[in-house]
């Protein structure tokens, strides 16, 4: 893995192809992901009023959003969750001490996630140049904090294409991010190829694949619930210190999706061998997400008893 220093040293590069986003020549000579916004419409931007009433839009929570304020803003464009049931038992030693597995029907699930993201904003402080728009790929599992019992993502990795937002992201949310050679070009409406080759790594991290919206809302059962309607991130950094980081979106709008699969190295990268079975999948077109700054969680020594476990997020 490369280095935080490491990482900070290249964010100085300043073209396009260098920030990891290579750029398509379509018909309209624009970039994959400009391509997209011009052929599918345009996509929605928050504004004030929108921003006040996806903030105060609560009751599919399973808990009261922070007190505090958010720390960042984005929007996630385009993306594709393929989910694999895993055997919990093949997952435990690779999450951090504090956590335990979240399953559903007795199997934990592993996720991988592309799409890209926009609209990003720090609160008080100006757009990123160069930052704001980028492809991203992670691997992620679903868990719960062993003392509140409350649920969240835990991500195994997250892949890049802009390197100052992965030295910014292992800084400031200690997350594993990867700086990753990136490409995503739109070929219809909603229909998308993807592609993904981690920088500066001993073992090769390729993922290639094609994935298309069908057009049709997907039907969200207690198994799409509890994939997606996740409000927190979990994460630890070198000394296995525990964080938490609260987030917020509106539920999710998923479609049904096909995929297909060139090369998925990600998840054996991280020693996770998924079942030789089609995963689960779903679409979304565009989803606005708060997160705010990471709280460090107190070791359960020293913590009061937890009360009643917080249930898990039922079907609205």
């Amino acid at each position: 893995m490369a280095s935080e220093k490491a990482v900070t040293e290249l964010i100085n590069l300043d073209a396009p192809a260098q920030h990891g986003l290579k750029l398509s020549r379509l018909s309209n000579s624009r970039s994959p992901i400009e391509s997209s916004l011009f052929a599918a419409g345009p996509l929605f931007t928050a504004g004030p009023d929108d921003m006040q009433e996806i903030l105060t839009a609560t009751s599919h929570r399973p808990w009261p959003l922070p007190q505090t304020r958010w720390t960042m803003t984005q929007r996630w464009n385009d993306l594709l969750f393929a989910h694999w049931p895993v055997p919990a038992a093949r997952l435990a030693d690779l999450i951090p001490p504090g956590l335990v597995l979240d399953t559903f029907d007795g199997s934990a699930w592993v996720g991988v996630v592309p799409f890209w993201m926009d609209q990003i904003k720090m609160r008080g402080l100006p757009p990123i140049p160069g930052a704001n728009r980028f492809p991203e790929l992670n691997l992620r599992t679903y868990v719960r904090e062993e003392n509140t019992n409350m649920g969240g993502v835990y991500f195994f990795s997250l892949d890049a294409a802009n390197p100052l937002a992965v030295a910014v992201a292992r800084l400031f949310f200690k997350l594993p991010y990867y700086w990753s050679k990136m490409r995503i070009d739109h070929c219809d409406n909603r229909e998308f190829r993807y592609s993904s080759e981690r920088r500066f790594q001993k073992n090769q991290a390729r993922f290639r694949a094609r994935y298309r919206s069908l057009g049709q809302a997907s039907d969200k059962q207690g198994l799409e619930y509890f994939l997606t309607d996740r409000y927190a991130l979990y994460t630890a950094d070198p000394s296995g210190a525990l964080f938490k980081g609260n987030i917020h979106h509106l539920p999710w709008p998923l479609e049904r999706a096909e995929a297909e699969f060139e090369i998925n190295e990600l998840p054996a990268a991280h020693g996770i061998v998924l079942p030789d079975t089609p995963p689960l999948l779903h679409y979304s077109r565009e989803l606005v997400v708060y997160i705010w700054s990471l709280e460090q969680l107190l070791p359960g020594a020293l913590l009061q008893p937890a009360g009643a476990p917080i249930p898990a997020p039922k079907p609205l």
